[in-house]
């Protein structure tokens, strides 16, 4: 049986003096090695295809089903009902997911073999969703509530694996920094170029549904090829964590989500944020064709965006060696709180409205950036404190918050189209009314605004695990005989 410990009572002994400038080293970020730049590079690589993949039925697959297969009104209800049911029940079987990958014992390591069969299964289930059945009847509603469940267990499975495989391949903060900031900068590529070029590629298609499932065709073998690089190139340092431990059970991993209080209030804080991030960015397309009136700009829109988040990632490591964190996340939400304002108010100036996005989306991938290195460091705060290193695990809170911050914004946003009065009868409508579009504009701006906020300020008032406390946790484990600083 497991046996957890507090952090009561660690050793604070003369031998720990040794390896003291380890852990001082840790904190302070060494530079990257040539075996770390290969990790960083291929890690970052996979998740190019991936995050395409993800983008195309994030941010698209609503428009598709409301204003491409013209479902009629009540089987677009029902289907929006499925987005955010079984998303946010699929979501309670991410810590599941996470404790299959956890105790998965092979010479490819735990993290390889289930990104590999989340990948194809995946891919399969997500080909039912734009192909055209030619039905418009409950049997609809059936067939992409099934694909749909399949699809999510089957990507959250590789999408924990491949987030949790980061933490097993540096220890070093700053290391870990620029391999995170190397492979946001890989995914924000994959999604934006998903997001510039699906509505004008799709319309030059015919915008058909068989346009679409070329589309969402293509998207698929692209991120089946970029998982390879993953998969193949990808060396984790095993010989870092020198504790043998025993399989993990389904106690074990509920003890492990309820009593890491730092997993706890990150995972609330993230969620509040991704809430309000894609309800943002699934809104913008309907913002920009009902309140801008000028759909066709929205790739524009979407390069500032995506140019804008690449940039913020990519400076990103230079700017977190003069601030810490704490420092950097409040920056960064006054900034998300300007640019909102922007946003509110630019409603008729397309300048304004790609400064604003600029500036919000610079601001939210820092934060996002920042988050995942929270998560990543509630990694050692759990095993510090409960005797246990489960990456899956705890990295499974991930795509759990990904779920329900897609869930919940698409019943946000699928709620605001028939307040709105876009989406009535059986077909879209061309254009709305004034009230219509202070709908529209308030959950583009308003209600992402508080929600970022107030997840900022949950972070401030209950997240401990600054820059020395990591540290000191790292000694504390290096003495303990769980962690090879060395290595």
């Amino acid at each position: 049986m497991t046996n957890f410990q507090s952090e009561k009572g660690k050793s604070e002994s003369p031998a720990a003096e040794p390896k003291a400038a380890a852990s001082a080293t840790l904190l302070t970020g060494n530079k990257m090695s040539a075996f770390d730049r290969r990790n960083m590079i291929y890690f970052g690589l996979g998740t190019v295809g991936r995050d395409m993949f993800y983008a195309l039925e994030a941010n698209a697959l609503i428009y598709y089903l409301s204003n491409v297969l013209d479902l009629p009104q009540p089987i677009f209800v029902a289907t929006s009902l499925v987005f955010t049911v079984l998303r946010i029940f699929d979501a309670l079987n991410d810590p599941v997911s996470g404790l299959i990958i956890d105790n998965v014992r092979s010479r490819f390591g735990k993290f390889k073999p289930p990104m590999l069969v989340g990948a194809v299964v995946g891919a399969l289930c997500y080909m039912v969703f734009f192909t055209d059945f030619g039905l418009r009847d409950y049997r609809f509603v059936v067939v992409f509530g099934i694909a749909y469940i399949l699809w999510d267990i089957f990507y959250g499975l590789n999408d924990i694996a491949y987030w949790s495989m980061l933490p097993s391949l540096s220890l070093d903060q700053k290391v870990r920094e620029k391999m995170g900031a190397f492979a946001r900068i890989c995914a924000n590529i994959g999604m934006y170029i998903v997001m510039v070029a699906w509505q004008p590629v799709t319309t030059a298609l015919g915008n058909t549904p068989k346009a679409w499932t070329s589309v969402g065709l293509v998207v698929t073998i692209l991120m089946l090829l970029f998982q390879l690089f993953t998969i193949f190139g990808v060396r984790e340092k095993r010989d870092v964590f020198e504790s043998k431990q025993e399989k993990t059970t389904f106690k074990d991993m509920w003890h492990i989500l309820t009593k890491n209080d730092q997993l706890l209030w990150t995972t609330i804080s993230m969620s509040l944020f991704t809430i309000g991030y894609i309800t943002t960015a699934t809104v913008s397309i309907y913002f920009m064709e009902y309140v801008f009136g000028n759909k066709d700009l929205y790739p524009i829109l979407a390069a500032v965006v995506g140019v804008a988040q690449v940039l913020a990632l990519i400076i990103f490591p230079a700017v977190s060696k003069h601030f810490k964190r704490a420092k950097l996340y409040f920056w960064s939400t006054v900034l998300v709180i300007f640019s909102y304002g922007l946003f509110f108010f630019a409603a008729s100036n397309f300048i304004i409205l790609l400064v604003a996005a600029l500036f919000l989306f610079i601001g939210e991938a820092f934060i996002q950036l920042l988050m995942l290195m929270f998560l990543e460091d509630t990694i050692e705060y759990g095993q510090w404190k409960l005797g246990m290193r489960n990456e899956s695990i705890t990295l499974s809170v991930q795509p759990l918050i990904n779920k329900i911050g897609g869930a919940i914004s698409t019943g946000i946003v699928s709620v605001a189209l028939i307040i709105s009065g876009i989406k009535h009868g059986d077909t879209a409508a061309t254009a709305i009314d004034a009230s219509g579009k202070m709908v529209i504009r308030t959950v583009m701006v308003v209600i992402p605004l508080i929600l970022i906020v107030v997840g900022y300020l949950i972070y401030r008032w209950k997240y401990k695990i600054d820059e020395e406390m990591y540290a000191k946790m790292l000694q504390d484990l290096s003495d303990r005989g769980e962690l090879n600083l060395d290595a």
